[in-house]
């Protein structure tokens, strides 16, 4: 089961590492605005605000690898504690911004904060 959960939470760092590229540096071009689906005026007024957004998720994603990287029972309580972020964050997402966040952010976070737990 940790094999599995290392996995699992070395996709979802991974996942946020590619957010932190599409909402830093890809939001006015192709691949940023079908995600947000702005046009490009409205892409250019929100790059800023992406950029913020890109940068919390390149910290999560940070936080992820420490986690992995680090020894127990460091490693399984930052493993647990980033994961629960982006759980949370996943969720509020979902919620007020976009329902799509709840299987693309929320739902992986869930299953790596589970296998995690079951993995001790």
């Amino acid at each position: 089961m940790t094999t599995t959960a290392h996995v699992l939470v070395g996709l979802v760092a991974a996942l946020h590492a590619y957010i932190l590229v599409l909402e830093m540096f890809l939001w006015e071009r192709k691949p940023g605005r079908e995600l947000s689906g702005f046009d490009a005026d409205m892409a250019r007024a929100t790059a800023p605000l992406a950029a913020n957004q890109g940068l919390y998720n390149g910290f999560l994603a940070a936080g992820l690898v420490w986690g992995l990287v680090a020894e127990d029972p460091t490693g399984h309580r930052v493993q647990v504690f980033f994961l629960s972020c982006v759980l949370v964050a996943g969720l509020y997402g979902g919620f007020t911004a976009n329902r799509r966040i709840f299987v693309a952010q929320a739902l992986p976070g869930a299953l790596a904060l589970a296998a995690v737990l079951l993995a001790g």
